[in-house]
């Protein structure tokens, strides 16, 4: 009977060792992929910054005036380059109501499909007529 007792603990506190090994294990890879999102999340960032700084390069207006060398005849010469508008007020309204709307439409309603379909229409209003609002304060 000692014997199976001694079996039986042995048994357990070999399996016990073995999950503490297999646990730390887990923990380790959850740390490395965790580690990896956030390397690809940098990167992205890091991306985003380089793209912003070749715009704001772009948007940079170079003029030169150059004085007349002779009383009959006057000279200037300009460079510019052109700017690339951005969204109006009202476009970016629309987009952002339109994505509001539809999610919660989708939410509330038990048909999921017909509300993210009436609360994109109905946000994409809303969301234009106070962008107009703030295009014509701006004006």
């Amino acid at each position: 009977m000692k014997a199976l007792y001694i079996l039986v603990l042995s048994v357990v506190l070999f399996s016990c060792k073995n999950q503490v090994k297999m646990d730390a294990q887990a923990t380790k890879e959850e740390t490395i992929d965790s580690m990896k999102v956030a390397i690809e999340k940098q990167k992205v960032i890091d991306s985003m910054q380089v793209e912003m700084a070749k715009v704001e390069s772009q948007k940079e207006v170079v003029v030169v005036n150059q004085p007349a060398t002779s009383s009959a005849s006057t000279t200037s010469t300009t460079t510019t380059t052109t700017q690339k508008k951005g969204w109006s007020s009202t476009a970016k309204g629309a987009v952002i109501g339109a994505g509001v709307g539809a999610a919660t439409g989708a939410i509330i309603s038990k048909k999921k499909v017909q509300g993210a379909i009436i609360g994109g229409i109905a946000g994409a209003g809303v969301g234009a007529g106070t962008g107009a609002i703030i295009d014509g304060s701006k004006k």
